[in-house]
């Protein structure tokens, strides 16, 4: 089933009752809503007059909700996730432990490739000359000793949105702030997914950072962000303006979590494909696959 991302943009109170979210709002006319929690994925929380009751918290983090809040510049900046994800956790977090390393490049191998290719099929789509990508992932070695996603990022950002002198930076010019706000929204699908398989986001495959708590969510996302960049796009070619990310603006980069994708032959919505992502993980780190499920652009 499709779960729905929610986004909460003005003061509200958010509580829970027959296993119910209900929302109200301060303005007595506007009328009570209520949303059924196990159809909730993912929760939005920007205005700075949001209240949330706890019992709605134990609600959203037993059904695996990914729970994201904004600071002050209506940026996402943190997500609340459950401890425990799965009644097979602690073998689980086992497995990938004592993943060895060849297993863990190889599966970057896989990652960079499927990422690459993916962008290189956006490139396509706008008319862009790709050819350069399609070998690049062919050639991408074991955990990427040669470094061809840096190689492909140089040509892709250079050529996507046809802007002189765009570079991809977290502070840098737009459209930046509309990728770095897509961006967050699939890395917090993106963990919510990995706990539910039962792993640990911490712990990633390629990325180490002491100071990351989602190394492993920003692994697997990877080959996703192409979808991001996708909505980005279309954005810059509807929109009068993208300097502001204005409320409708983030309404489309919300839609990432119900976007079709397609993966392993079969199209289904990106939240569904992330879920089918993160299992083929766990099956690579039990030793049952040797193959990580990615989405292929098309």
């Amino acid at each position: 089933m499709i779960k729905k991302t929610l986004f909460f943009g003005n003061p509200a109170y958010l509580s829970t009752k027959n296993e119910q979210l209900v929302v109200t709002y301060p303005d007595k006319e506007q009328e009570t809503k209520t949303v059924a929690i196990e159809d909730i994925g993912v929760i939005v929380m920007e205005n700075q007059q949001i209240t949330i009751t706890n019992g709605l918290l134990e609600k959203l983090t037993n059904n695996n909700v990914a729970l994201i809040n904004c600071d002050q510049y209506h940026l996402p900046i943190g997500l609340l996730m459950p401890l425990s994800g799965h009644t097979e956790q602690t073998e689980r977090f086992r497995n990938q432990i004592e993943a060895s390393q060849p297993l863990k490049k190889n599966l970057w191998q896989q990652t960079i490739s499927a990422k690459i290719s993916n962008q290189g099929a956006l490139l396509k789509e706008k008319g862009i000359p790709m050819r350069k990508m399609e070998l690049w992932a062919k050639e991408v070695t074991s955990g990427d000793s040669l470094n061809h996603e840096a190689r492909a990022a140089v040509y892709y950002w250079d050529n996507l949105f046809k802007i002189d002198g765009f570079t991809r930076q977290q502070k840098g010019l737009p459209p930046n702030n509309l990728l770095n706000y897509g961006y967050a929204i699939l890395r917090g699908i993106t963990a919510r997914a990995i706990v539910s398989s039962g792993m640990l986001p911490t712990l990633g495959i390629f990325h180490r950072n002491k100071y990351n708590a989602y190394c492993l969510a920003d692994d697997i996302m990877e080959p996703y962000r192409p979808f991001v960049d996708l909505i980005v796009c279309h954005l810059m070619e509807t929109e009068d303006t993208i300097e502001e990310l204005t409320v409708e603006i983030k309404k489309q980069l919300l839609s990432i979590a119900t976007i079709d994708v397609k993966i392993d032959g079969k199209t289904s919505p990106l939240m569904i494909a992330m879920s089918r992502t993160t299992n083929s993980l766990y099956e690579c780190f039990e030793g049952s696959s040797r193959k990580i499920l990615y989405p292929v652009y098309v």
